[in-house]
């Protein structure tokens, strides 16, 4: 029986029990009543992002008193029964984290918007260092070094058999901001360049000429698995906003393609980074 779940399993389990529960016309209490559970266990189970456990026996009777037919709830009891748990759980990593890094290890493609960090999927351990130590003040050395272990174990989705295709559009004003010191900012742009040429990683620079832009100024990562889930995480201070609906993915999707258009293509965005090399060399 599986404990914490893997995200996309996760996300499609409550999207399908909340879907059942919205074709039968039904509230909360009414399935509630029926499958004998608590309003607020349905409401856990309808939410991917709830860091409680998921039983097959729970998801079972809370599909039947849906209304779902005996294929659906079979499908919906499969994959509760299929969810292992993930490395980062009990680990270094944030609990408000744990959404986004379970939908990391099985999600098919990344995209990030990142205007203020190199997002966490391409630093170097030096630069996630310096990053840890400037937002993690108030903790001991102790656990900074394990955050930031658990950040260079994320980073194993790139190089996983089927590896997550990354596609990043970074702020040039990133590369100016000197973290850690200069020889680590040097080290940092020299491993961007050489991820960049990764079949399964793209980067494209926002070059500061390029003004105002569509995406204001958060950092934010759009991920999808299959053809039909998708999600998005918005970065806040000590904490992360999660959104699934078709509304706001479709949002930050279209938000990604305009940056697109904005930033410099991969192999200019390669020479702006070169340049930016040289910089740290003076």
């Amino acid at each position: 029986m599986a404990t914490e779940s893997t995200g996309p399993r996760r996300l499609q389990i409550a999207s399908g029990l909340a879907g059942l529960r919205s074709r039968a016309g039904m509230t909360l209490e009414a399935v509630a009543k029926l499958s004998g559970y608590s309003k607020t266990t349905i409401s856990r189970y309808e939410d991917w992002r709830s860091h409680g456990g998921i039983k097959g026996r729970t998801v079972r009777d809370i599909a039947i008193a849906s209304g779902g037919t005996a294929a659906e709830v079979a499908a919906l009891v499969r994959l509760a029964e299929d969810m292992p748990d993930g490395w980062w759980v009990g680990g270094a990593v944030p609990e408000w984290l744990h959404p986004l890094v379970s939908l990391e290890a099985e999600a098919d493609s990344e995209t990030a918007f990142a205007p203020s960090v190199v997002p966490g999927l391409l630093q170097t351990r030096d630069y996630a260092m310096a990053i840890h130590l400037a937002s993690d003040f108030r903790q001991p050395i102790e656990e900074v070094e394990s955050r930031v272990a658990a950040r260079m174990q994320r980073q194993e989705v790139l190089t996983r058999p089927r590896p997550l295709h990354l596609w990043v559009i970074l702020d040039q004003a990133v590369l100016k901001r000197v973290v850690g010191s200069r020889a680590v900012m040097a080290a940092q742009i020299d491993h961007l360049i050489a991820q960049s040429q990764r079949p399964n990683v793209d980067l494209q620079v926002l070059p500061l000429e390029a003004g105002a832009h569509a995406a204001g100024l958060g950092h934010f990562v759009t991920l999808r698995a299959g053809s039909t889930l998708g999600a998005v995480y918005v970065e806040m201070l000590g904490g992360g906003l999660y959104m699934d609906t078709g509304d706001d993915v479709a949002r930050y999707a279209a938000a990604v393609d305009y940056l697109r258009s904005q930033a410099v293509d991969p192999t200019g965005s390669r020479e702006i980074l070169a340049a930016e090399r040289e910089e740290y060399e003076k």
